[in-house]
This record gives structure tokens, C-alpha cells and sequence, in this order.
């Protein structure tokens, strides 16, 4: 039986109250490419595998497959296959000797406010140079290359330069700590790593080769090092495996043939937390992937062609894999970069850029919108911000008072919201509206067309309309992940085994009487910190190693701005004595394990943690005590 819990967002059964319809307006309705959203998503509903088919009808093969869908594997899916492509010819070659190659394709703004922009032929050239870098460097065909880089063109580059010549990307956050770092370094046995002397965030400057340097030290397999060199400061540079970004690039030739890959061949992983303390290598395919991602963003996005275009997000996560990189170069138009945060130096900063660069679609997470909401409605009110025809919810729900702030003063009643749920596994949306959706604000409204969602019990029973549940997919599509990269065990077990003869989500949710879904967030012990993915256990891990530190619980409470932030339950060896100093230094060793966005807020000293007889910290517990909630089933607690 499924439990009612307060959600990541603090969002309850309130949000089943929301009457009101947001309509789109005439305008939006005559330019929107599916005007009859009911009668779209019923045909595709009834034939996805023709719906998708002609999908990648849309994008260029080097050779066409010889079946959609092979479920023979299963639930290893396979799809277009026989097909042989590859990501970066639809996203930069199929544009040259077109119009399109004269078009800016990247607009990067630093934190400082410095400037540079690619036209689509200049992002081509510099793509072919890195590629022939990085063959220079030994990497071949299914090779992997890390990156480890803040919202910079150069991340996108490689990315790209890989997927040409067949390597696979991993792309850390730039946030991790240099042990972090590692462990995702040595789970994908990288070979070569790419990142930049320094990096910025609101005004300061980051030390990112030295953190390179130290997770390294536990990587002897990564052979070369490429440093993109952001100022003039000098440069610890070790022979045989440092270069520079620069001094490799810029000799090599323009030209470098983009391989022909098989539609299934790996195009990235991309690790996300799990309820353990080792993340997921999640695997993403050139075809598949491909072919949703450009659909899910041409179609929820009612792409013209001559859009500037602005995700918020970062490289690190999938929202900027799926959409800030691929789709917007798939679809040709121009997409913005921003290295810096959107309130600094002032609040304004986000607005600021929307009016300078004439921002046609703005695309962010609840957890920024709230914290501007803080800041007045007087900072959006100094820009002109006209510009703007559509907006973008990502990362985690949104709840309705920033949803209706939102639309409110920053689309002045005239924009669309498209509230988008998807995850790292699924590639792609699959709960969003269409423009000519009607909205209700906080809810994601309607699965994508060709996506089956269902909102189930525990033994996959579908709820009524209003019971809350377990978001369940119940079909496939085609940029699913392909596996947890080394673990198909794992893999199974967390996506397919849960509830049987579906894709189990990890996440709650309600269906309205309308239909329309209302997304809750984690159903397990993963934690949702301003949209970033972290697992309760990797902090726990992070906690245990410090020499003080007995054991830990750490749990997830709603947080007005993050959505959500971490409460450690820490039990200390008796040879320490609680202080202030100790406190620090505990908060400064998660830092220093996971990174800044893994540190808890709160720390509290306990003598016993609740578990099971098995040994198993119950979190639910913990989190049920914290929230003054119903301790629910409590007959496995040992104690």
C-alpha cells in the first residue's frame, strides 16, 4: 500500500485543488506545429512504433535499419537496428553548404560578462580539430574520454569530437570533489580527461587542474590530460600526459571524417545517483537517443528554426546533454552557454542576458525561480524581456506559486510553460505539455505522445484518479537507457524488477480526474538538491570516513528554495566530543568527498540510528521523526 509523504518540493494532495486551465492563446494555438494534442497523442498512443519510425524519418542514417524494435534481449531493448548513423552529422555536418552553416550556433556569456559565439561552420571546424586531437592522443572507436569542465564551449566540443569519431563521453559535474572525480574516472576506465586550469562562479576562481591532479593520482590508467587554459596564471603541467587545449588543437586539420556507428554503439555515459553509495553509469546510444531527444524538443518546444534558445542547466547533468548540446544543434538554431550563476553580481543578471541576447525560449528549474521570486518582481520589471514567446520548467515539480510567478512576470500571461519530468535513464521528456496543451499550474500534464505512463500500487494495480502512487512507463522508447555501464544485474533489479512488466521510475505521483499527472518526487532514498541528483547513502559513505564518524543517516527535508536538502543523523565514536569545530571539519570532509552541493545543511549527534534486524538504516524513520509524519510499518525495526 502506498503511503502519502511529503514530496521533495513539500508539494501534498493540495495540488489536486488546482483548477484552474491555462489556455493557450490564439496566437500560440495558429503557430504551434500540433494544434490537436488529444487527437496526437491517441494515434501515436495506438501505433508508437510507427509514431517513432517516422520520427527518425527526420534525421539522416549513413544506412537505414531493418527493424524499429527488437525486444529479444529484453529488457536490454534495442532499436533501429541494423541502422548505422551518427549524432553528429545530424547535429553539425547535414547544416554545411546549407544556410544554416552561417547561423550562430553557441552564444557563451562568461561569468565575467566576456563573450564568444561559433557560427555552425566555426563550431564544425573546431569539432574536427578536437577529434583529430584526441586521435592524436591515441583514442579510438569506443574509447572513453571524461570531461571535467563548467558551462564552457569546449564542453560541448568534446562531446561532440568523441561522438564523431566513435568514442564515449562521460561528463563530470565540475562541482565533484577530486574524489568523486575519481570514482567516476575508474567505473568508466577512462583514457583520456579533458578540463580547464580554472573555472568561475560568482566572481571567484576555481582551481579545477589541481583537483584533476589529485583524483589522478588514483587514476594511473588515464593516460593524457587536455587543460583548457582560462587566464594567464602558471600552470602545473606534467610531462608526456598534459597538454593544452590550444597547443593540440589548433595545429591539427579541419577535416575529420565522422564515423559510421551502429545505431545501438554508445554514445555517453552519464552517472547518476543511486540508493547505494556507487553511482549509476547510465548508457545513452547514438540512434535511439537521437531520435527521441530531437522529436521530444522540436515538438514541446514548437521549434521554427530561428530561435535563441537558453537551458539554464549544466553540461554535467542529462538536461544539458539532451538540451543544451544535441536537440538545439539538431534543430539548427542558436543555443546560449553561461558559465556564470543567474543572480550574480545582481539579481537581475538572468533577465540582463534574456534582454541582450533577445531570448526566444528560457528553459530552468523550479530551485532558481523560487530564489528570484525572493529577490521582487522588481529586477525582471528593469528588462525588456518580450523576446521570450515560450518557457521551461526542469529538474524537479514545480510548485504553483512559482509556476504562476513565473508565467506571470516573466511571460506576462502570454507564454506557455512546458513543465517537463524526465530523468537521466530516460533521455528525453516524458511527461510535458505541448504549447497548445491547456495548463494547470504545477503539473507536468500529459505523457509525450508515444509514451505510456501509469500511476500504480505496489503490486502495479493502476490508482484512481487522486490516490497517489508509483510512476510507472509501461512501454519502451527509444532513448532509454541501454544498461548501467558493467552491471546489468544492477540494471535489472533497479528499473525492472520493482514491478513487474514495467519501467519502475523511483518516483510518486497523483493523476487528476482530468488526467493530468502531478509529480511528488523520490520514492526512495535519493535526494533532489537544486535539481542535482544525490544519493542518501554516498553522503552516509562520505560521512563513515571521516575518523570520527561511527555511523549515519541521511535523509531529504523540503526546502522552500532547493526543493530539498540533506539532514545527517551522525553517531560519533566515544573518543570525540561534540564542538563547533568538529562540526566544520565534518562539513568540510563531505566537501571534500562528494563536493559542495552533498553537504548537509544540518547535522544532528545521536547515540542509536532505527534499523532493521538485518542491519538496514530505515531513513523512512528518520524522515517520518523529522517531519512529525505517521512512522507507518515499524515491525522490522530491531529496536
Amino acid at each position: 500500500m502506498i503511503k502519502k509523504t511529503i514530496s521533495q518540493t513539500g508539494l501534498t494532495d493540495v495540488l489536486l485543488k488546482e483548477k484552474q486551465l491555462y489556455k493557450p492563446s490564439a496566437k500560440t494555438l495558429k503557430m504551434a506545429k500540433i494544434k490537436n494534442v488529444p487527437a496526437t497523442l491517441k494515434a501515436a498512443q495506438k501505433d508508437p512504433l510507427k509514431f517513432w519510425e517516422e520520427a527518425a524519418t527526420e534525421l539522416e542514417w549513413f544506412a537505414p535499419w531493418k527493424k524499429v524494435f527488437e525486444d529479444r534481449h529484453k529488457p536490454f531493448y534495442e532499436w533501429f537496428v541494423g541502422g548505422k548513423c551518427n549524432i553528429v552529422h545530424n547535429a553539425l555536418d547535414r547544416h554545411m553548404d546549407t544556410p544554416v552553416e552561417k547561423k550562430t550556433a553557441i552564444l557563451w556569456e562568461s561569468d565575467a560578462g566576456k563573450h564568444r559565439q561559433f557560427t555552425y561552420r566555426q563550431l564544425h571546424t573546431a569539432v574536427n580539430k578536437m577529434a583529430n586531437g584526441l586521435k592524436m592522443l591515441g583514442v579510438k572507436k569506443g574509447d572513453r574520454v571524461a570531461t571535467y569542465l563548467q558551462n564552457i564551449p569546449e564542453a560541448a566540443i568534446t562531446m561532440l569530437a568523441c561522438a564523431k569519431i566513435g568514442a564515449i563521453h562521460s561528463v563530470v559535474y565540475a562541482g565533484f570533489s577530486g574524489n568523486a572525480l575519481a570514482t567516476r574516472l575508474k567505473d568508466g576506465r577512462v583514457k583520456v580527461l579533458v578540463t580547464s586550469n580554472v573555472g568561475h562562479r560568482r566572481g571567484k576562481v576555481i582551481d579545477m587542474k589541481t583537483v584533476c591532479d589529485d583524483a589522478l593520482k588514483q587514476c594511473h590508467f588515464v593516460k593524457k590530460m587536455i587543460v583548457v587554459r582560462q587566464n594567464d596564471d602558471l600552470v602545473k603541467m606534467k610531462r608526456n600526459r598534459d597538454f593544452f587545449y590550444h597547443d593540440l588543437v589548433d595545429p591539427q586539420s579541419d577535416i575529420c571524417k565522422t564515423v559510421p556507428v551502429d545505431s545501438e554503439h554508445p554514445l555517453f555515459i552519464l552517472y547518476t545517483s543511486g540508493t547505494t553509495g556507487t553511482p549509476k553509469g547510465i548508457i545513452h546510444v547514438h540512434g535511439g537517443y537521437m531520435v527521441g531527444v530531437n522529436r521530444s524538443f522540436q515538438w514541446a518546444f514548437d521549434i521554427r528554426g530561428d530561435e535563441t534558445y537558453w537551458c539554464t542547466a549544466d553540461p554535467g547533468w542529462i538536461t544539458g546533454h539532451s538540451y543544451i548540446v544535441y536537440a538545439p544543434l539538431m534543430a539548427g538554431i542558436t543555443t546560449l552557454m553561461f558559465e556564470g550563476v543567474p543572480d550574480y553580481p545582481r539579481p537581475d543578471r538572468i533577465w540582463k542576458i534574456v534582454e541582450k541576447y533577445k531570448v526566444n525560449i528560457l528553459y530552468t528549474a523550479p530551485t532558481l525561480i523560487r530564489a528570484l521570486m525572493r529577490y521582487g518582481e522588481q529586477w525582471p520589471k528593469k528588462h525588456d524581456l518580450s523576446s521570450l514567446h515560450l518557457l521551461g520548467s526542469v529538474g524537479e515539480p514545480i510548485n504553483p506559486e512559482a509556476w504562476r510567478w513565473y508565467h506571470k512576470n516573466i511571460g506576462h500571461g502570454k507564454c506557455p510553460i512546458i513543465d517537463t519530468w524526465w530523468q537521466t535513464e530516460t533521455g528525453m521528456f516524458m511527461i510535458t505539455p505541448l504549447p497548445a496543451t491547456p495548463l494547470k499550474s504545477g503539473s507536468a500534464t500529459f505523457p509525450f505522445p508515444g509514451i505510456e505512463v501509469d500511476v500504480v500500487d505496489s503490486k502495479g494495480n493502476s490508482a484512481p484518479a487522486g490516490k497517489g502512487g508509483f510512476l510507472v512507463i509501461k512501454n519502451q522508447w527509444p532513448s532509454m537507457l541501454r544498461g548501467v555501464y558493467k552491471d546489468p544485474a544492477r540494471y535489472k533489479k533497479t528499473y525492472w524488477n520493482k514491478i513487474k512488466g514495467v519501467y519502475f521510475t523511483g518516483d510518486l505521483a497523483h493523476r487528476d480526474k482530468d488526467g493530468y499527472f502531478w509529480i511528488q518526487g523520490r520514492s526512495d532514498d535519493v535526494l533532489s538538491i537544486a535539481g542535482h541528483r544525490i544519493g542518501s547513502a554516498e553522503i552516509e559513505s562520505a560521512l563513515v570516513s571521516h575518523p570520527a564518524v561511527v555511523e549515519a543517516g541521511v535523509i531529504g527535508k523540503p526546502d522552500e528554495i532547493k526543493g530539498e536538502r540533506a539532514k545527517a543523523f551522525v553517531i560519533l565514536k566515544k573518543k570525540y566530543k561534540l564542538s563547533e569545530s568538529l562540526i566544520a571539519e565534518l562539513k568540510k570532509h563531505v566537501r571534500s568527498e562528494l563536493g559542495p552541493i552533498a553537504v548537509p545543511s544540518e547535522l544532528e549527534f545521536v547515540e542509536k540510528l532505527p534499523k532493521t534486524r538485518s542491519g538496514k538504516i530505515m531513513r523512512r524513520v528518520l524522515k517520518a521523526q523529522e517531519l512529525g509524519e505517521k512512522l507507518g510499518d515499524v515491525s522490522t525495526l530491531a529496536d
